[in-house]
């Protein structure tokens, strides 16, 4: 990986709270941050029955001494150790309604967080944990995957550059067809939590998906949604939780947008994809197609740009910094995970340091992306309730 900068030299002690047997993004984590190295998971609570937690420990050959069966009892040991080989960060990979008072504690105990979005289970909350985290001054990281790709990167400075003139119109998508039929009736376990109020908390498909597309939107453009006009969907009978939603948003430059996020949409597996139309050019990406950047002008052939390639760099440092092969070798979901705990952690290594991270480790999503993400589940729901065209974006 290019340009890191490692002002500790020296692993980072992981701790996770989640992703015990049968879990899916758990397990993601572990092999994205031990990727480059830099992180060694150490322990953890994986699982809220404490049998399942050990046989997860055993299976990741962890020292069964650091394998907790709740995540109130791995902060206290976890304190009691000598500050040398306790857990320098905490990953949170649970369902929603566990993510504040599992943040809020990690924190206030004096560990840094790495959480999986959507990062509370209400805007309360949210505006709560944003308050902890600068109180604490601990790193906050939120794991939006997708602003972790190079080609992301590449449009987000693109735009920033000027390249496609003022923004104009931004539509984004993401599209899954895995919820079609209700899959939580027969005991699938990333269905039945996903779609359970108690624990996804108000937004189904909204939460899971369509607040990755809302921040991607504003990650690459820089603006931010101030209103919506929404039509939440739920199609599969007896389901307790929206499964289709579809969004018009206006920006604060002036331009209009269209998001739509399902579930239900047979034969779609992961259709993330946006395109960003400037007064000069667009752009387009999609994530099944990750390595591409699409860039189209008024009078000329389609321009692609292509992951790996020396041009990108010169463009982009923080597109460079996020590729690890050559072109033409595929980099996907897995080094996206990685390159959100590689910032993540260079800058938690600064902050041990005492200096200044570098500016392109700052480049991971953080608290203020949570609370965007909340409050803008927030105002998708009051949209579609309301009478009225179009509803601010609640804040």
């Amino acid at each position: 990986m290019k340009g890191k900068a490692t002002p500790v030299n020296r692993r980072l002690r992981m701790g996770m709270i989640g992703g015990g047997p049968g879990a899916f993004i758990g397990e993601v984590h572990r092999k994205a941050a031990r990727m480059d190295g830099g992180i060694e998971l150490v322990g953890g609570a994986f699982d809220i029955n404490p049998r399942k937690s050990k046989q997860m420990g055993k299976e990741l050959c962890l020292d069964s001494k650091r394998v907790y069966g709740t995540y109130q009892e791995m902060i206290e040991k976890e304190l009691k150790l000598p500050a040398e080989e306790r857990m320098d960060f905490i990953a949170i990979t649970t369902p929603n309604n566990w993510h504040f008072p599992m943040a809020r504690d990690c924190l206030q105990a004096g560990f840094h967080v790495m959480c999986e979005k959507p990062m509370t289970f209400n805007v309360a909350e949210a505006k709560q944990l944003k308050k902890i985290v600068q109180k604490t001054r601990r790193v906050f990281g939120l794991m939006h995957n997708y602003t972790g790709y190079p080609m992301v990167k590449l449009a987000r400075d693109l735009v920033k550059a000027g390249a496609v003139g003022k923004i104009r119109k931004i539509v984004v998508q993401y599209k899954q067809g895995w919820l079609a039929t209700a899959l939580e009736k027969t005991g699938q376990q990333q269905a039945a939590w996903r779609t359970d109020p108690r624990q996804s908390g108000a937004g189904g498909c909204l939460g899971d998906i369509g607040t990755h597309a809302e921040n991607l939107s504003e990650y690459i453009t820089g603006l931010k949604i101030k209103e919506v006009c929404a039509d939440l969907t739920t199609f599969v009978k007896g389901r307790r939780l929206d499964d289709d939603t579809n969004c018009l948003l206006r920006f604060n430059n002036g331009a209009k947008g269209i998001l739509h996020s399902s579930q239900i949409s047979i034969g779609e597996e992961n259709g993330l994809a946006i395109w960003i139309y400037g007064e000069e050019k667009s752009l387009e990406w999609h994530q099944e197609h990750p390595n591409y950047l699409y860039v189209k002008v008024p009078d000329g052939p389609v321009q692609v740009w292509r992951r790996g390639n020396d041009y990108i760099g010169g463009v982009s440092p923080a597109a460079a910094r996020a590729t690890r092969l050559p072109f033409g070798h595929p980099e996907a979901f897995f080094e996206a995970f990685a390159n959100n705990y590689v910032n993540f952690a260079d800058t938690i290594r600064a902050r041990m340091a005492r200096v200044k991270p570098d500016p392109l480790a700052l480049d991971f999503p953080g608290v203020d992306d949570g609370l965007r993400g909340m409050q803008f589940i927030d105002s998708v729901i009051a949209s579609n309730k309301s009478s009225r065209k179009w509803t601010k974006f609640k804040k």
